[in-house]
Protein backbone atom coordinates (compact mmCIF):
# COMPACT_ATOMS: atom_id res chain seq x y z
CA UNK A 1 0.00 0.00 0.00
CA UNK A 2 1.02 3.33 -1.16
CA UNK A 3 2.91 4.87 1.90
CA UNK A 4 1.83 8.72 1.14
CA UNK A 5 -1.28 8.78 2.57
CA UNK A 6 -0.06 7.35 6.37
CA UNK A 7 2.73 9.65 6.42
CA UNK A 8 0.08 12.54 5.83
CA UNK A 9 -1.92 10.79 8.96
CA UNK A 10 0.94 10.55 11.07
CA UNK A 11 2.03 14.11 10.26
CA UNK A 12 -1.11 15.46 11.08
CA UNK A 13 -1.44 13.76 14.34
CA UNK A 14 0.87 16.07 16.16
CA UNK A 15 -0.71 19.38 14.56
CA UNK A 16 -3.28 19.76 16.93
CA UNK A 17 -6.29 20.09 14.54
CA UNK A 18 -9.01 17.59 14.72
CA UNK A 19 -8.52 13.83 14.26
CA UNK A 20 -11.27 12.79 12.28
CA UNK A 21 -10.75 15.39 9.48
CA UNK A 22 -7.17 13.56 8.97
CA UNK A 23 -8.21 10.17 9.34
CA UNK A 24 -10.72 11.01 6.73
CA UNK A 25 -8.65 12.91 4.48
CA UNK A 26 -5.75 10.41 4.73
CA UNK A 27 -8.58 7.58 3.74
CA UNK A 28 -9.23 9.12 0.87
CA UNK A 29 -6.41 9.77 -0.24
CA UNK A 30 -5.68 6.18 -0.12
CA UNK A 31 -8.21 5.61 -1.76
CA UNK A 32 -7.29 7.64 -4.88
CA UNK A 33 -3.48 6.43 -4.83
CA UNK A 34 -4.46 3.08 -4.80
CA UNK A 35 -7.08 3.42 -7.69
CA UNK A 36 -9.90 2.36 -5.93
CA UNK A 37 -12.02 5.96 -5.99
CA UNK A 38 -14.98 3.87 -7.96
CA UNK A 39 -15.67 2.21 -4.32
CA UNK A 40 -16.03 5.72 -2.80
CA UNK A 41 -19.60 5.90 -4.30
CA UNK A 42 -20.89 3.32 -1.45
CA UNK A 43 -19.30 5.05 0.72
CA UNK A 44 -22.25 7.02 2.47
CA UNK A 45 -24.03 3.62 3.00
CA UNK A 46 -21.38 1.98 4.43
CA UNK A 47 -20.70 5.32 6.54
CA UNK A 48 -24.56 5.20 7.49
CA UNK A 49 -24.85 1.10 8.54
CA UNK A 50 -21.91 1.98 11.07
CA UNK A 51 -23.69 4.53 12.55
CA UNK A 52 -27.29 3.15 12.56
CA UNK A 53 -26.23 0.69 16.00
CA UNK A 54 -28.67 0.47 18.94
CA UNK A 55 -26.11 0.79 21.10
CA UNK A 56 -24.69 4.39 20.39
CA UNK A 57 -27.77 5.58 21.52
CA UNK A 58 -27.11 5.36 24.78
CA UNK A 59 -23.30 7.64 24.18
CA UNK A 60 -25.27 11.18 23.88
CA UNK A 61 -27.40 10.59 26.85
CA UNK A 62 -25.21 9.45 29.35
CA UNK A 63 -22.84 12.33 27.94
CA UNK A 64 -26.04 14.78 28.82
CA UNK A 65 -26.33 12.79 32.16
CA UNK A 66 -23.12 13.48 33.14
CA UNK A 67 -23.19 17.02 32.07
CA UNK A 68 -26.40 17.87 34.14
CA UNK A 69 -25.10 16.09 37.28
CA UNK A 70 -22.06 18.15 37.14
CA UNK A 71 -24.07 21.11 37.03
CA UNK A 72 -26.58 20.10 39.27
CA UNK A 73 -24.53 20.42 42.62
CA UNK A 74 -23.82 17.50 42.65
CA UNK A 75 -20.04 17.71 43.55
CA UNK A 76 -19.83 18.91 46.70
CA UNK A 77 -22.62 16.72 48.03
CA UNK A 78 -20.71 13.83 47.07
CA UNK A 79 -17.36 15.38 48.68
CA UNK A 80 -19.18 15.80 51.92
CA UNK A 81 -20.44 12.33 51.90
CA UNK A 82 -17.01 10.91 51.32
CA UNK A 83 -15.32 13.03 53.93
CA UNK A 84 -18.01 11.63 56.59
CA UNK A 85 -16.53 8.60 55.49
CA UNK A 86 -12.40 8.23 55.25
CA UNK A 87 -11.95 12.08 56.55
CA UNK A 88 -10.69 10.46 59.79
CA UNK A 89 -7.88 8.76 58.77
CA UNK A 90 -4.44 9.92 57.94
CA UNK A 91 -4.45 11.45 54.32
CA UNK A 92 -7.84 11.18 54.79
CA UNK A 93 -8.53 13.49 51.78
CA UNK A 94 -6.88 12.19 49.20
CA UNK A 95 -8.89 8.78 50.28
CA UNK A 96 -11.84 11.42 49.67
CA UNK A 97 -10.54 12.34 46.06
CA UNK A 98 -10.16 9.01 45.36
CA UNK A 99 -13.75 7.78 46.72
CA UNK A 100 -15.49 10.83 45.40
CA UNK A 101 -13.78 9.89 41.78
CA UNK A 102 -15.55 6.67 42.32
CA UNK A 103 -19.13 7.81 42.87
CA UNK A 104 -18.57 10.12 39.92
CA UNK A 105 -17.42 7.30 37.92
CA UNK A 106 -21.17 6.21 38.01
CA UNK A 107 -22.39 9.20 37.00
CA UNK A 108 -20.01 11.16 34.14
CA UNK A 109 -17.90 7.95 32.46
CA UNK A 110 -15.68 10.32 31.76
CA UNK A 111 -12.11 10.84 33.36
CA UNK A 112 -11.84 14.59 32.00
CA UNK A 113 -14.73 15.74 33.21
CA UNK A 114 -14.13 14.42 36.63
CA UNK A 115 -10.23 15.57 36.66
CA UNK A 116 -11.91 19.34 35.87
CA UNK A 117 -14.84 18.96 38.40
CA UNK A 118 -12.65 17.85 41.14
CA UNK A 119 -9.43 19.77 40.11
CA UNK A 120 -11.57 22.90 40.42
CA UNK A 121 -13.13 21.75 44.23
CA UNK A 122 -10.58 19.27 45.97
CA UNK A 123 -7.10 20.74 45.18
CA UNK A 124 -7.55 23.92 47.06
CA UNK A 125 -9.30 22.18 49.95
CA UNK A 126 -6.63 19.95 50.16
CA UNK A 127 -4.33 22.85 49.89
CA UNK A 128 -5.79 24.31 52.48
CA UNK A 129 -5.09 21.51 54.88
CA UNK A 130 -1.29 21.00 54.34
CA UNK A 131 -1.12 18.64 51.30
CA UNK A 132 1.18 20.26 48.38
CA UNK A 133 -0.66 21.49 45.18
CA UNK A 134 1.45 18.80 43.57
CA UNK A 135 0.65 15.86 45.45
CA UNK A 136 -2.97 17.52 45.43
CA UNK A 137 -3.24 17.72 42.14
CA UNK A 138 -1.47 14.56 41.49
CA UNK A 139 -4.18 12.20 43.03
CA UNK A 140 -6.68 14.00 41.83
CA UNK A 141 -5.25 13.51 37.61
CA UNK A 142 -4.65 9.49 38.84
CA UNK A 143 -8.20 8.87 40.61
CA UNK A 144 -10.05 10.75 37.69
CA UNK A 145 -9.48 7.47 35.53
CA UNK A 146 -11.45 5.25 37.81
CA UNK A 147 -14.69 7.55 35.21
CA UNK A 148 -13.77 5.53 32.24
CA UNK A 149 -13.76 1.96 34.07
CA UNK A 150 -16.81 1.80 36.02
CA UNK A 151 -19.83 1.87 34.47
CA UNK A 152 -21.54 4.32 32.96
CA UNK A 153 -18.51 4.37 30.61
CA UNK A 154 -18.44 6.21 27.40
CA UNK A 155 -15.72 4.40 26.04
CA UNK A 156 -17.48 0.61 26.72
CA UNK A 157 -20.42 1.91 24.94
CA UNK A 158 -17.83 2.90 21.40
CA UNK A 159 -15.91 -0.12 21.86
CA UNK A 160 -18.88 -2.51 22.25
CA UNK A 161 -20.69 -0.99 18.92
CA UNK A 162 -17.84 -1.01 16.98
CA UNK A 163 -16.34 -4.47 18.16
CA UNK A 164 -20.00 -6.03 18.07
CA UNK A 165 -19.67 -7.19 21.84
CA UNK A 166 -22.28 -6.98 24.55
CA UNK A 167 -22.15 -3.19 26.20
CA UNK A 168 -24.31 -4.80 29.79
CA UNK A 169 -21.16 -7.82 29.64
CA UNK A 170 -18.88 -5.03 29.16
CA UNK A 171 -20.34 -2.17 31.83
CA UNK A 172 -20.56 -5.85 34.31
CA UNK A 173 -17.00 -6.75 33.74
CA UNK A 174 -15.65 -2.59 34.56
CA UNK A 175 -16.88 -3.23 38.15
CA UNK A 176 -14.51 -5.12 39.77
CA UNK A 177 -11.16 -3.35 38.11
CA UNK A 178 -12.35 -0.13 38.37
CA UNK A 179 -12.79 -0.91 42.61
CA UNK A 180 -9.77 -2.50 42.39
CA UNK A 181 -8.04 0.76 41.01
CA UNK A 182 -9.46 3.06 43.68
CA UNK A 183 -8.21 0.49 46.37
CA UNK A 184 -4.24 0.22 45.03
CA UNK A 185 -4.53 3.66 44.74
CA UNK A 186 -5.80 4.45 48.70
CA UNK A 187 -2.97 2.02 49.66
CA UNK A 188 -0.64 4.45 47.85
CA UNK A 189 -2.33 7.37 49.39
CA UNK A 190 -2.06 5.63 52.40
CA UNK A 191 1.95 5.12 52.45
CA UNK A 192 2.50 8.44 51.08
CA UNK A 193 0.63 9.90 53.98
CA UNK A 194 2.47 7.91 56.58
CA UNK A 195 5.74 9.14 55.21
CA UNK A 196 5.41 12.54 54.18
CA UNK A 197 3.00 12.70 57.47
CA UNK A 198 0.21 14.47 55.30
CA UNK A 199 -2.51 15.66 57.85
CA UNK A 200 -5.50 13.56 59.34
CA UNK A 201 -8.77 14.48 59.55
CA UNK A 202 -9.84 16.70 61.72
CA UNK A 203 -13.06 15.52 63.86
CA UNK A 204 -14.37 19.48 63.37
CA UNK A 205 -14.33 19.23 59.98
CA UNK A 206 -15.68 16.06 59.50
CA UNK A 207 -19.47 16.15 58.72
CA UNK A 208 -22.15 13.69 60.44
CA UNK A 209 -22.22 10.54 58.57
CA UNK A 210 -26.14 10.18 58.27
CA UNK A 211 -26.85 13.56 57.26
CA UNK A 212 -24.28 13.74 54.78
CA UNK A 213 -25.83 10.54 53.60
CA UNK A 214 -29.12 11.76 53.31
CA UNK A 215 -27.72 14.59 51.21
CA UNK A 216 -25.79 12.86 48.71
CA UNK A 217 -28.94 9.99 48.67
CA UNK A 218 -30.28 11.61 45.48
CA UNK A 219 -26.67 11.25 43.39
CA UNK A 220 -26.00 8.19 44.74
CA UNK A 221 -29.19 7.28 43.29
CA UNK A 222 -28.02 7.53 39.46
CA UNK A 223 -25.38 4.89 39.42
CA UNK A 224 -27.85 2.08 41.30
CA UNK A 225 -29.99 3.18 38.69
CA UNK A 226 -28.11 2.63 35.98
CA UNK A 227 -25.91 -0.59 37.08
CA UNK A 228 -29.10 -2.45 38.38
CA UNK A 229 -31.04 -1.59 35.55
CA UNK A 230 -28.61 -2.77 33.26
CA UNK A 231 -26.67 -5.67 34.92
CA UNK A 232 -30.22 -7.51 35.92
CA UNK A 233 -31.69 -6.97 32.56
CA UNK A 234 -34.66 -4.20 33.51
CA UNK A 235 -33.37 -2.00 30.97
CA UNK A 236 -31.12 -1.78 27.70
CA UNK A 237 -28.27 0.51 28.43
CA UNK A 238 -29.66 2.74 25.99
CA UNK A 239 -33.17 3.05 28.22
CA UNK A 240 -31.04 3.38 31.36
CA UNK A 241 -29.47 6.33 29.63
CA UNK A 242 -32.82 7.87 29.02
CA UNK A 243 -33.59 7.28 33.14
CA UNK A 244 -30.73 8.06 34.26
CA UNK A 245 -31.17 11.77 32.27
CA UNK A 246 -34.48 12.14 33.81
CA UNK A 247 -33.22 11.30 37.11
CA UNK A 248 -30.41 13.97 36.97
CA UNK A 249 -32.76 16.86 36.01
CA UNK A 250 -35.19 15.61 39.28
CA UNK A 251 -31.72 15.59 41.49
CA UNK A 252 -30.89 19.18 40.39
CA UNK A 253 -34.37 20.48 41.26
CA UNK A 254 -33.63 18.52 44.54
CA UNK A 255 -30.25 20.51 45.34
CA UNK A 256 -32.21 23.62 43.51
CA UNK A 257 -28.64 23.64 41.82
CA UNK A 258 -29.91 23.50 37.86
CA UNK A 259 -31.48 26.53 36.04
CA UNK A 260 -32.54 26.76 32.49
CA UNK A 261 -29.18 28.18 31.40
CA UNK A 262 -27.40 25.35 32.80
CA UNK A 263 -30.09 22.68 31.45
CA UNK A 264 -29.42 24.74 28.17
CA UNK A 265 -25.43 24.88 28.05
CA UNK A 266 -25.79 20.90 28.83
CA UNK A 267 -27.12 20.26 26.34
CA UNK A 268 -25.41 22.33 24.06
CA UNK A 269 -22.44 21.32 24.96
CA UNK A 270 -23.82 17.35 24.92
CA UNK A 271 -24.57 18.35 20.69
CA UNK A 272 -21.49 19.68 20.44
CA UNK A 273 -19.88 16.55 21.77
CA UNK A 274 -22.11 14.05 20.37
CA UNK A 275 -21.15 15.56 16.90
CA UNK A 276 -17.36 15.41 17.42
CA UNK A 277 -18.21 11.62 18.09
CA UNK A 278 -19.99 10.90 15.02
CA UNK A 279 -17.93 13.16 12.67
CA UNK A 280 -14.92 10.90 14.17
CA UNK A 281 -16.65 7.52 13.08
CA UNK A 282 -17.56 8.83 9.76
CA UNK A 283 -13.65 9.11 9.12
CA UNK A 284 -13.01 5.73 10.79
CA UNK A 285 -16.19 3.95 8.81
CA UNK A 286 -13.64 5.31 5.78
CA UNK A 287 -10.76 4.31 7.30
CA UNK A 288 -12.30 0.56 7.85
CA UNK A 289 -14.05 0.43 4.60
CA UNK A 290 -10.29 0.56 2.91
CA UNK A 291 -8.67 -1.50 5.17
CA UNK A 292 -11.81 -4.72 4.59
CA UNK A 293 -11.08 -3.59 0.27
CA UNK A 294 -7.33 -3.76 0.99
CA UNK A 295 -7.84 -7.12 3.36
CA UNK A 296 -5.59 -5.59 6.18
CA UNK A 297 -7.02 -7.42 9.03
CA UNK A 298 -5.91 -10.86 7.03
CA UNK A 299 -2.86 -9.63 6.33
CA UNK A 300 -2.19 -8.71 9.94
CA UNK A 301 -3.29 -11.96 11.11
CA UNK A 302 -0.96 -13.63 8.81
CA UNK A 303 1.98 -11.26 10.03
CA UNK A 304 1.33 -12.12 13.51
CA UNK A 305 1.22 -16.10 12.58
CA UNK A 306 4.49 -15.61 10.71
CA UNK A 307 6.10 -14.33 13.68
CA UNK A 308 4.66 -16.66 15.80
CA UNK A 309 3.83 -14.37 18.45
CA UNK A 310 1.09 -16.17 20.99
CA UNK A 311 -1.79 -14.92 22.88
CA UNK A 312 0.16 -13.79 25.70
CA UNK A 313 3.10 -12.47 23.69
CA UNK A 314 0.69 -10.18 21.14
CA UNK A 315 -1.47 -9.22 23.96
CA UNK A 316 1.89 -7.61 25.24
CA UNK A 317 2.50 -6.25 22.07
CA UNK A 318 -1.22 -4.70 21.62
CA UNK A 319 -1.20 -2.82 25.27
CA UNK A 320 2.34 -1.19 24.33
CA UNK A 321 0.99 0.00 21.18
CA UNK A 322 -2.29 1.23 22.81
CA UNK A 323 -0.44 2.53 25.76
CA UNK A 324 1.69 4.69 23.01
CA UNK A 325 -1.44 5.92 21.32
CA UNK A 326 -3.22 7.02 24.35
CA UNK A 327 -0.03 9.27 24.87
CA UNK A 328 -0.77 11.22 22.01
CA UNK A 329 -4.83 10.64 20.90
CA UNK A 330 -7.97 11.15 22.49
CA UNK A 331 -9.19 7.90 23.94
CA UNK A 332 -12.36 7.16 21.34
CA UNK A 333 -10.36 7.85 18.52
CA UNK A 334 -7.63 5.30 19.47
CA UNK A 335 -10.44 3.17 20.14
CA UNK A 336 -11.79 3.94 16.58
CA UNK A 337 -8.96 3.63 14.60
CA UNK A 338 -7.32 0.36 16.22
CA UNK A 339 -9.58 -1.54 17.63
CA UNK A 340 -10.72 -2.99 13.97
CA UNK A 341 -7.44 -3.65 13.07
CA UNK A 342 -5.90 -4.66 15.94
CA UNK A 343 -8.31 -6.64 17.92
CA UNK A 344 -9.39 -9.18 16.27
CA UNK A 345 -6.01 -11.28 15.67
CA UNK A 346 -6.11 -11.17 19.85
CA UNK A 347 -10.17 -12.62 19.58
CA UNK A 348 -9.22 -15.23 17.18
CA UNK A 349 -6.58 -16.50 19.23
CA UNK A 350 -8.64 -17.00 22.26
CA UNK A 351 -8.81 -13.42 23.96
CA UNK A 352 -11.95 -13.00 25.49
CA UNK A 353 -13.94 -9.84 23.55
CA UNK A 354 -14.71 -8.42 26.40
CA UNK A 355 -11.78 -8.59 28.72
CA UNK A 356 -10.20 -6.72 25.74
CA UNK A 357 -12.64 -4.53 26.31
CA UNK A 358 -11.23 -3.92 29.58
CA UNK A 359 -8.20 -3.97 28.99
CA UNK A 360 -8.32 -1.32 25.89
CA UNK A 361 -10.33 1.18 27.98
CA UNK A 362 -7.94 0.81 30.81
CA UNK A 363 -4.80 0.65 28.96
CA UNK A 364 -5.84 4.56 27.00
CA UNK A 365 -6.81 5.80 29.81
CA UNK A 366 -3.65 5.11 31.95
CA UNK A 367 -2.40 7.23 28.73
CA UNK A 368 -4.10 10.09 29.87
CA UNK A 369 -1.52 10.09 32.75
CA UNK A 370 1.43 9.59 30.60
CA UNK A 371 3.46 12.20 28.65
CA UNK A 372 4.05 14.01 26.06
CA UNK A 373 0.65 14.68 25.82
CA UNK A 374 -1.91 13.25 28.31
CA UNK A 375 -5.17 14.44 28.16
CA UNK A 376 -6.09 14.72 32.43
CA UNK A 377 -2.49 16.47 33.30
CA UNK A 378 -2.94 19.21 30.38
CA UNK A 379 -6.48 19.93 31.85
CA UNK A 380 -5.26 20.15 35.56
CA UNK A 381 -2.50 22.16 34.62
CA UNK A 382 -4.76 24.70 33.10
CA UNK A 383 -7.45 24.16 36.21
CA UNK A 384 -5.09 23.94 38.94
CA UNK A 385 -2.22 26.20 37.63
CA UNK A 386 0.55 24.22 38.01
CA UNK A 387 4.04 23.32 35.86
CA UNK A 388 3.22 20.31 33.67
CA UNK A 389 6.45 18.87 34.52
CA UNK A 390 5.91 18.94 38.02
CA UNK A 391 2.76 17.58 37.60
CA UNK A 392 4.08 14.64 35.89
CA UNK A 393 7.00 13.92 38.68
CA UNK A 394 3.97 14.10 41.00
CA UNK A 395 1.56 11.75 39.55
CA UNK A 396 4.71 8.55 38.44
CA UNK A 397 3.67 6.44 42.12
CA UNK A 398 0.37 6.49 41.07
CA UNK A 399 1.04 6.02 37.38
CA UNK A 400 3.61 2.84 38.53
CA UNK A 401 0.99 0.83 40.11
CA UNK A 402 -1.76 1.81 37.94
CA UNK A 403 0.50 0.21 34.74
CA UNK A 404 1.18 -3.58 37.68
CA UNK A 405 -2.44 -3.51 37.69
CA UNK A 406 -2.68 -3.40 33.90
CA UNK A 407 -0.39 -6.60 34.06
CA UNK A 408 -2.41 -8.07 36.17
CA UNK A 409 -5.45 -7.32 34.34
CA UNK A 410 -3.13 -8.83 31.00
CA UNK A 411 -2.46 -11.96 33.06
CA UNK A 412 -5.30 -12.84 34.79
CA UNK A 413 -8.65 -12.66 32.87
CA UNK A 414 -11.43 -13.04 35.67
CA UNK A 415 -10.34 -10.21 37.72
CA UNK A 416 -12.88 -8.50 34.91
CA UNK A 417 -14.48 -11.72 33.60
CA UNK A 418 -15.42 -12.93 36.92
CA UNK A 419 -18.49 -10.55 37.73
CA UNK A 420 -20.39 -11.23 34.09
CA UNK A 421 -19.92 -14.60 34.05
CA UNK A 422 -21.24 -14.72 37.27
CA UNK A 423 -24.72 -13.01 35.75
CA UNK A 424 -24.78 -15.01 33.01
CA UNK A 425 -23.64 -12.25 30.46
CA UNK A 426 -20.99 -14.03 28.51
CA UNK A 427 -21.55 -16.32 25.82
Amino acid sequence: MPILPFMFLFAALFSGAAIAYFVGGASILAFITLDKARYLAALPQRAMSQLDLFAFLAMPLFILTGELMNRGGVTEALIRFSMSIMGRFKGGLGHVNILTSVFFAGISGSATADAAALGNTLVPTMEKQGYSREYATAITAASSIIGPIIPPSIILIFYGALLNTSVVALFAAGVVPGLLLAAVLMVVNGVIAHRENHPGGDKADIPPFFQSLFTALPALSLPVIILSGVLFGWMTPAEAAGVACIAALLVGAIYRRLSFKDIHEACTRTVVLSGAVFILLVAIATFGYLTSLEHLPQKLASLIAGLGLGPIEYMLVLNLILLLAGMIMDVKAAVALLGPLLIPPAIAMGVDPVHMGILVGFNLTVGLLTPPLGGVLLILTTVVDIGYWRLVRATLPFLVVELILLGALIFIPEISLALPRYLGLLG
